[in-house]
């Protein structure tokens, strides 16, 4: 049986889209980070959900899980389309139809339909991963590590910044109200790209189950790739177990804090997330896996520190996650700039695809990371989630070092 290969006779395309610019990049990232933000609105309100629609601990981690998975469903057929169809068009459909999933959460009735809408926003909020392929090839190659982190930086911004908004909104207004108001966010993106974003060139020519089929190409011809995407995965499995249960865990006692305070944690990762876009510089000067080795340690010491918990009063814990938070967020960021900076290199024709394979690696195991923290949180408390995180973040560790 014969190889697919990635590279093919190309389709009649547009010409090459203008150099990134200022204001463009602005848009990227602020596309980026909206999008990925309708991920994990939902994680401070867990348990404020549970309550309104009268769901257990089991059931209502449910909600993230789905999501992942949605996510990572997603990245494995949609995002490969990226490199068969006008970039643009497909960024317009998909920014549409997760503002509809978005409004039908809002008016969820109860848990199954809210579950169901979990899974199409994850679904659909993939196009925050069309956004960061855009910047890669709109930048020239010398610079192509600093514009996909200065995109990713509004992407992991949204993603973080999304828990201080959630949480404050659902004390407030309601979770109702939140999920109303992202997708409004989601329809102003919408408008902002139907006007700038420019038109893309097609890079394949291949019908749909052959772009498919040529992501398996592309994973058993990259050994590269393949450790970038595990290592990422195993780094986001821990990540995901942590932020899928704080809200849970400190809802409860000996904390008892509102979905404010546990969606304020967002802040400390969003301090960690500014400062990832250095790992996309350092990444252009010094290589990105040297790059993803340091923030794959970095994370495992943060999640490592979290034994020392137990030991201190419920203030000292309370300060001594956020720390944690900045810590392995910057940890777990820079490694994925630097595995984004590795992959996009290997195949400039195939990026979505390339893409594709890093994200669903990653939020396939940031699904299961949601799941098995949920579990582990309900049966073994808070120590056994810690466990988890470094061991992850250990694994990813090892496969990052690897050459």
């Amino acid at each position: 049986m014969s190889t697919i290969r990635t590279t093919h006779c190309m389709a009649p395309s547009p010409a090459t889209p203008p150099p990134l610019a200022g204001s463009l990049t602005l848009l990227l990232g602020a596309g980026a980070g909206l999008a990925a933000a309708a991920l994990y609105y939902a994680q401070p309100m867990l348990g404020v959900l549970a309550d309104s629609l009268g769901a257990d601990t089991r059931q209502i981690g449910w909600v993230p899980t789905l999501t992942q998975l949605g996510y990572a469903l997603g990245i494995a057929l949609l995002a490969p389309l990226g490199d068969r169809y006008e970039r643009r068009r497909i960024i317009r459909i998909k920014l549409v139809l997760l503002t509809l999933a978005l409004l039908a959460a809002a008016a969820a009735p109860h848990l199954a339909v809210l579950l169901a809408a979990s899974a199409a926003i994850g679904l659909l909020a993939t196009v925050a991963q069309d956004f960061v392929p855009a910047a890669a090839i709109l930048a020239p190659e010398q610079r192509r590590g600093k514009a996909v982190g200065t995109v990713m930086t509004g992407l992991l911004l949204g993603i973080l910044l999304s828990r201080v908004v959630s949480g404050l909104v659902a004390e407030h207004a309601g979770w109702r109200a939140m999920f109303g108001l992202a997708a409004l966010s989601i329809a102003g993106v919408a408008l902002a790209a139907w006007r700038r974003l420019p038109r893309f060139a097609v890079t394949s020519a291949l019908p749909y189950g052959a772009l498919l089929a040529s992501v398996l190409s592309l994973w058993r011809r990259h050994p590269t790739l393949r450790r970038a995407a595990l290592a990422q995965g195993l780094l986001s499995a821990g990540f995901s177990a942590f932020w899928s249960t704080l809200a849970v865990l400190l809802h409860g006692q000996p904390y008892a804090v509102g979905s404010s305070v546990a969606g304020a944690y967002g802040l400390a990762g969003a301090a960690g997330a500014l400062l990832a876009p250095l790992a996309g510089r350092l990444a252009d000067r010094r290589g990105p896996q040297r790059v993803a080795t340091a923030g794959a340690a970095l994370a495992a010491a943060a999640f490592a520190s979290m034994v020392l918990l137990p030991l201190l009063p419920v203030t000292g814990r309370l300060l001594w996650l956020a720390g944690v938070a900045v810590a392995f967020d910057l940890g777990v960021q820079s490694a994925l700039i630097a595995h984004q900076t590795l992959v996009y290199n290997l195949d400039p024709d195939a990026r979505s695809r390339l893409n594709a394979v890093l994200l669903s690696t990653m939020f396939v195991f940031m699904a299961l990371g949601a799941g098995v923290g949920s579990a582990l949180l309900s049966h073994g408390g808070w120590m056994a989630v810690t466990a988890f995180s470094t061991l992850s973040a250990l694994g990813g560790l090892a496969l990052a070092r690897r050459r």
